[in-house]
């Protein structure tokens, strides 16, 4: 006798403009790393990703927004930065909160798959 799969739905969440993506899980976890370093350049790093990709899609982000999402922190002595902005901190619950919308009506969906 085989063994019977289960089944389950999966999916992800990503918000385009005409220009691409504006935002996804990956860009979300670069949002927050940069609010909590302080910094595109450390938040890349707690990445293991280049600066070059993550200052792309900082500039990607800010670029399809209203308003900047990060903004530059003028140097002083400790050098400049990076912050996440209210506009930006406002995209990242709504964002999570959408994800999270969408993993309970999957987890629903879930219970009535039978094949």
């Amino acid at each position: 006798m085989s063994k019977v799969p289960k089944y389950k739905i999966k999916s992800r969440i990503w918000i385009t403009t005409d220009e691409g993506t504006f935002l996804g899980a990956g860009r979300i976890t670069l949002l927050e790393a940069i609010e909590t370093y302080g910094s595109i350049s450390k938040a890349a790093k707690s990445m293991k990703m280049s600066y070059k990709k993550a200052w792309g899609l900082v500039n990607s982000i800010n670029s399809q927004s209203k308003e900047p999402i990060v903004r530059p922190i003028t140097g002083g002595k400790n050098g400049g930065g990076s912050s996440v902005s209210e506009a930006g901190k406002k995209a990242i619950l709504l964002f999570k909160k959408l994800d999270e919308e969408n993993r309970m009506l999957l987890d629903e969906k879930n219970k009535n798959l039978d094949f």
